[in-house]
């Protein structure tokens, strides 16, 4: 065992594929001899060489583009995108190949490409640096879509991500690159995607989360308790496939959900997790289930994030509302 940030255990899963398959390869824009501009790569070029890992343009349906068609070859590219807000001008190349390439030639052909982003706010970044869209790939059938919130999964689910044969969006919160840190396996392990994590056991209210929030509902479930209310807290870790089965079972247990995220509200992951409530568990239900989340517009510039991200305190706010209603 050795003590990971997410930043360090994200390296050291890539490294390790980098080792074991020749097949894999690492690009995208500053990846190579920077490393990346968070680092996540650093130093993975001098170990592997610049055929292995290497800068690409600054073009990022380029970068996805290439990636299809390595994977189509038999590679295994991990590709990165810097921000996930820059990966818009890809979409085309995600949307309307990446994640059809299977059913277009009937299973003749697969692209297992893993499209790494960094995504979140709450870092005082510029304008499209602080996206939380992944309710964009999670709605685009073909496409599995991860996010971590912990060393120990980052490093279990990017290295599943990239054995996989299916297409996958690896979005990294980076608000949390480097404030959390616990003891991760150096050798080499795999997380399931597709499934959900009870991190905590409750009876009165079911708390669904995931990324960067998973931490902020552990803050806000720690003055729940003083105040009496036991809460059940599930780490999604897969946007989609979603793990229906954990959340129903903890929705019938508890009667209650409050879904916490950065996304905007309307017509996003916390909608489907209202779905799944009233489909799987209504009659289970004591109380409305509950969205935190972001608001609809645009993620402020740095002078007023603060009044869009989920604290510690809304969802307190709202965990004891839906506990007493």
């Amino acid at each position: 065992m050795k003590i990971m940030n997410i930043v360090k255990s994200i390296n050291n899963a890539l490294d390790l594929m980098l080792r074991e398959n020749n097949k894999v390869v690492v690009y995208g824009e500053d990846v190579g001899v920077e490393g990346g501009v968070f680092r996540v790569t650093e130093d993975l070029q001098k170990k592997h060489g610049v055929e292995r890992v290497f800068d690409s343009p600054l073009a990022e349906s380029t970068i996805v583009g290439s990636a299809i068609g390595m994977a189509i070859a038999g590679y295994r590219p991990v590709v990165e995108i810097q921000f996930s807000g820059f990966a818009y001008p890809a979409l085309d190349q995600i949307i309307s190949h990446m994640a059809r390439m299977r059913n277009r030639t009937r299973g003749k052909f697969t692209s297992p490409v893993v499209v790494r982003m960094p995504y979140g706010g709450g870092i005082n970044a510029l304008e499209m640096h602080s996206e939380s869209m992944e309710a964009f790939y999670a709605h685009t059938p073909g496409l599995k879509v991860v996010i971590p919130s912990t060393p120990y999964d980052a490093k279990g689910l990017l290295i599943s991500a990239i054995e996989s044969d299916d297409p996958i969006i690896f979005m990294e919160p980076k608000r949390i690159y480097r404030a959390i840190k616990q003891e991760v396996p150096e050798e080499k392990y795999a997380i399931p995607i597709g499934k959900a994590k009870v991190l905590k056991k409750g009876n009165d209210v079911t708390m669904i989360a995931y990324g960067a929030m998973i931490r902020e509902c552990q803050k806000a479930i720690v003055m729940a308790e003083k105040e009496g209310v036991d809460v059940e807290l599930i780490d999604l870790r897969t946007i989609y496939p979603l793990d229906k089965e954990t959340i129903a079972d903890s929705i019938k247990k508890t009667g209650r959900v409050v879904f916490v995220a950065e996304e905007p509200t309307s017509f996003g992951v916390g909608s489907e997790i209202m779905a799944l409530a009233n489909e799987e568990a209504f009659l289970s239900l004591e109380a409305p289930p509950k969205r935190v989340t972001g608001f609809d517009t645009i993620v402020p510039y740095p002078q007023g994030e603060h009044f869009y991200m989920q604290t510690p305190e809304k969802i307190l706010f709202e965990l004891l509302e839906t506990a007493r209603f």
